[in-house]
């Protein structure tokens, strides 16, 4: 029996590194991408730091807070939403959102059946 190896690699041209060396001090370092460089997302896609601010509502409950920030750990991805006192948090399915309003700053999600209320 063979076993079959793949490789994956990505190759990325930087505008300001001239030489192998400059390359070579990018090594192990983060890079990070201009805002304003990302393609423009429509319909219920967006980037994470687009809907801070936004408002949440819910089908069924109304509104129920303001979207603070979207946390990634890898497992599930999370709305974290402030109402009064408390944060609720969303997770973030596809199922859940509704609608993004962006001329608004709104999202319309369908949340599970007393998800919200465990946080009031």
């Amino acid at each position: 029996m063979s076993s079959l190896k793949v490789e994956r690699f990505l190759r990325v041209l930087f505008e300001d590194i001239a030489s192998e060396e400059d390359a070579d001090e990018l090594i192990g370092r983060e890079v990070y991408l201009p805002l304003n460089m990302l393609p423009k997302l429509e319909g219920n896609k967006f980037y994470y730091h687009e809907v801070v601010g936004f408002k949440a509502i819910d089908q069924e409950k109304g509104a129920f807070g303001i979207i603070e920030k979207v946390t990634d750990n890898g497992v599930q991805a999370l709305f974290e939403i402030s109402y009064n006192e408390a944060t609720i948090l969303v997770p973030l399915i596809d199922e859940f959102i509704v609608k993004v309003d962006r001329e608004n700053q709104e999202i319309l999600f369908n949340t599970a059946p007393g998800l919200i209320d465990l946080y009031l």
